[in-house]
């Protein structure tokens, strides 16, 4: 099996509906995060880096920015002439309401593409893995579907699916909804499979009306040969506001930014051309993330700074999110917030949240 072999497709609108704040704008695929990149970054850098020429990104609505950001492509080397990457948006009359749907409604894509095997991802998981070692277990283990997953706790607000597994990686359940507490082998929501078997399970699912793309696959355990992969690198799956959050601030930690921006295996994203940062005679910035072409004046403690924000002096900045070209007036106060793009905040303003809560500032906001 090579990795040319294969057709990456990414749902972008993961978790959208506990992610509302971020994604009243943007696809989720395109939420900024670590101030420099977004979601789709990792699985897509990770398709690249595995030699996956050919990917399609499935685009439900809000999908404008996903686009700008994708561009052609090239960030990621798939701006080619027989392959590359493609934004599949609805067809007029489509609400693409549910995964199977969706699906079905794509078939003519799957159908005309030369690849033999598909392999389906959430944008919202972040990690950087080394596809190739899926795909050769996939192949060895002579598997129908290879399901990936983590040992690792459930994050707020995700509706989990488990997984268990005989020692050789045979799935032997898949469970959906289960009560769990502590660590579980929790199903990433990516998974490698046949595309002739998968457009057969598609087709059967509309036929019979049974459109739960969660149930399909655990009705396969028991008739195909479903394998486990268990990812080896750090992972997170941003599924609510606490989460991205919490996330982001553990970018700080050395140690986990090594490990997931594995120069080997580099994360991927379209580049802008900012100046270098630049900082005030009076301004002090500690344990924090600050992208280039900012200016900051003020002090910032504990903070992920996207490009071409502005703190201006006396400012005091701690704990907080702030995503591109915001600016931040003078003498203003502010804690544990989430504050999106292009958000004014005028001088002398104090606002807090709490790291149980942050606040969230929406886009293009004035605060006076």
């Amino acid at each position: 099996m090579k990795s040319n072999d294969v057709l990456g497709l990414i749902f972008s609108n993961s978790c959208e509906k506990t992610l509302t704040e971020l994604t009243a704008h943007r696809t989720t695929a395109s939420v900024p995060i670590g101030g420099k990149y977004r979601m789709i970054d990792f699985v897509l850098s990770n398709l690249a880096n595995s030699n996956v020429n050919n990917v399609g990104i499935i685009a439900k609505s809000g999908f404008m920015s996903l686009m700008d950001h994708i561009g052609s492509g090239s960030a990621w080397d798939l701006a080619k002439k027989s392959s590359g990457i493609t934004i599949l948006p609805p067809y007029a009359g489509v609400s693409f309401s549910n995964k199977v749907e969706t699906l079905y409604q794509l078939r003519g894509v799957f159908e005309d593409a030369d690849e033999e095997y598909v392999l389906i991802s959430e944008s919202n998981v972040i990690f950087n893995v080394d596809f190739t070692e899926l795909f050769y277990l996939h192949s060895v283990n002579e598997a129908d579907i290879t399901m990936v997953y983590k040992n690792m706790a459930v994050p707020e607000k995700l509706t989990p699916i488990t997984i268990t597994h005989d020692n050789v990686g045979k799935v032997e359940k898949v469970l959906i909804q289960p009560n769990v507490k502590g660590k579980c082998n929790l199903y990433l929501g990516t998974l490698l499979i046949k595309k002739e078997l998968f457009l057969e399970l598609i087709n059967k699912a509309i036929s019979e009306n049974e459109l739960d793309f969660d149930r399909l696959i655990q009705n396969c355990v028991d008739k195909y040969s479903v394998f486990a992969y268990e990812c080896p690198s750090t992972c997170a799956i941003i599924s609510s506001m606490n989460e991205y959050y919490r996330f982001n601030m553990q970018l700080m930690d050395g140690k986990l930014r090594k490990e997931l921006f594995n120069p080997e295996r580099p994360i991927l994203t379209k580049v802008r051309d900012d100046a270098p940062c630049k900082y005030g005679l009076s301004s002090t910035v500690k344990n924090s993330l600050v992208s280039q072409g900012c200016f900051i004046e003020g002090e910032v403690e504990n903070c992920v700074i996207s490009k071409g924000v502005h703190i201006a002096e006396n400012a005091k900045v701690s704990n907080c999110i702030i995503m591109q070209d915001t600016e931040i007036g003078e003498g203003c106060n502010l804690n544990y917030l989430i504050i999106d793009k292009d958000v004014e905040i005028a001088p002398r303003k104090s606002m807090a949240g709490a790291d149980s809560y942050p606040i969230h500032i929406e886009k293009k906001s004035v605060i006076k």
